[in-house]
């Protein structure tokens, strides 16, 4: 095996880690924003924080994305984090085995 093998898959693992980490955070969001939290909680701006930039960009370029009361720019963000799961990381892992 050698070290490009291996530093490819690392590095795909690590992208496929943060993607998941990133649709755990929007699906927390999605659900907290159900309710009526608290806006000063510290896990509520943590969530606001982290996906609130992102979101802001999808909801400028797709002004749509928000009609009739409900955002759908998170499941927008959604789609596109599965989509890059299944090219990105595939395409790494293929790239790692014809390298090694």
């Amino acid at each position: 095996m050698s070290i490009i093998r291996i530093f490819i898959q690392a590095v795909a693992g690590l992208v496929n880690f943060i993607l998941n980490g990133y649709m755990i955070i929007l699906l927390a969001r999605a659900v907290i924003s159900w309710v009526s939290p608290d806006p000063y909680n510290p896990i509520v701006r943590f969530l606001h924080n982290v996906t609130e930039p992102v979101l802001y960009r999808v909801r400028k370029m797709l002004p749509f994305t928000y009609t009739s009361g409900i955002d759908f720019s998170p499941l927008l963000v959604m789609l596109v984090i599965i989509f890059l799961q299944d090219f990105l990381v595939k395409t790494l892992y293929h790239i790692a085995n014809s390298v090694g």
